[in-house]
This record gives structure tokens, sequence and C-alpha cells, in this order.
């Protein structure tokens, strides 16, 4: 199945003219809470290992975006430039998620190999940065939600 892929103003527009609309920002803990869209809620799809600074997957991503997130609401799922969430949101779908869409560009935006933006991000394009990081939009808290320790 292919993930719906839009933008960050596309992203923005959606979430103003539905409150239902979710946004999760699947970035890691402390690029989440240096900023991020308004209204996003966050679960790491990867963890970097302290010692080895090596990305791995978060083994309690899904039991955590299933014990916060129903299946069937419209999920926008952004990171830092578009390549961890478009990951998130094939494992959403596959788990059943029916209204899944990747944020291409994300928070900080796509880049290509000479470091030049090819697909502005969220805060490039002057879109609202909130750094709320309490009860309902931290991982920590969604994560207590879910039985799970962050």
């Amino acid at each position: 199945m292919a993930i719906k892929q839009i933008t960050p103003p596309q992203a923005h527009e959606t979430l103003d003219k539905d409150p239902t609309v979710l946004y999760l920002d699947v970035r890691t803990v402390p690029e989440f809470s240096a900023g991020h869209p308004q209204r996003g809620m966050n679960i790491p799809v990867v963890l970097f290992d302290q010692r080895t600074r090596q990305p791995t997957p978060n083994p309690d991503f899904l039991t955590v975006v299933e014990a916060n997130i129903p299946k069937d609401v419209t999920v926008i799922v952004g990171c830092q430039a578009g390549g961890r969430s478009q990951r998130a949101a094939e494992i959403m779908a596959q788990a059943g998620y029916t209204n899944v869409s990747n944020m291409q560009g994300g928070f900080g935006g796509a880049r290509d190999q000479t470091g030049h933006v090819v697909v502005p991000g969220w805060q490039e394009s002057g879109l609202p940065v909130s750094t709320d990081n309490g009860e309902g939009v931290s991982y920590a808290s969604l994560a207590a939600k879910a039985g799970v320790k962050a």
C-alpha cells in the first residue's frame, strides 16, 4: 500500500481545518523537545544507542502508537527530513491504520547530497513551532499510557 505524501504547508492546512487530525512526530525525544509542529505528539520510531550512537528501531513504537492513536483517525507522520516518517507510516499501515500520510521534508527539510534543500521542511516553511513536551504529547507520557517504560 502506497503511503500518501503531503508537504508541510498541506499538513498545516489539514491540521488547521480539522481538529481531529493528529500529527505524529517520530523523531527522537531531544529533537522533538527542541521544536516541533503545533499539536504534535512524540513517539520515536528509532532510538539512538547511547554507547554506539547508532540508530536502532524502537521496539515499543507500535505498542505506544496503538495505545494512543485509534486506527481510523487521520494521522500525519513527520520526522526531520521525511525518511523515518515514511518508515513509521508504513509500519502503521501494515498494522491496520487506514488514513496515514507522510510529511515530505519533515521538520527540517529534505536535502540532497550537496546539502541543498530539495523539499522545505515545516520550520523553513515558516509554520508555527511549539516546544510543548508535556502530558499527552511527550513520549514519556504516551509510553506510560501504553504501560511501556520510555
